[in-house]
């Protein structure tokens, strides 16, 4: 898979994007949906990434710096069709890799913490995430699960 960055509001990443809030409004609560648009994932904050497989784009991430050292991950989505392909985990590792080059310490995340999460809990799990408090302006509620990766505890 060949990762490149990206604009949301692109016309070969759009339906990608699309998919992912459909996705994140269809199993969560609405006010607990925390998926970002396409103008709150053009903010200077916010570098957004687009997965390519023959041409195709199979994966998009997003890292929202938070502050000098800790970065957010946001928008991790692989298209239906490429599931279990490790499009995700390399989308993932592609992420944790620009944000230790842009010197973050930790890195945290948002996501959904009931059945259809189970296949993304476990991934950022295998990846060492932990669960965490809530971070940056988010707040606690039932339906989400916070994780976070301190990054000087693992291999560059």
């Amino acid at each position: 898979m060949r990762i490149v960055v990206d604009s949301p509001a692109s016309p070969d990443v759009r339906p990608l994007l699309e998919a992912h809030w459909r996705f994140a409004a269809g199993h969560t609560e609405p006010d607990e949906v925390h998926a970002l648009g396409v103008a709150e994932l053009l903010d200077p904050s916010v570098t957004f990434f687009s997965g390519w497989s023959e041409g195709v784009p199979v994966a998009i991430g997003a890292l929202k710096q938070i502050d000098e050292t800790h970065y957010e991950l946001k928008s991790m989505h692989s298209a239906a069709a490429a599931r279990g392909r490790g499009y995700g985990r390399a989308m993932l590792q592609h992420l944790l890799t620009v944000a230790r080059r842009r010197g973050a310490s930790r890195v945290s995340l948002e996501t959904g913490s009931t059945e259809p999460f189970a296949a993304a809990l476990a991934l950022y799990r295998s990846a060492g995430f932990e669960d965490c408090e809530p971070f940056a302006d988010y707040a606690p509620d039932r339906g989400n699960s916070f994780l976070t990766l301190v990054l000087s505890e693992q291999p560059p």
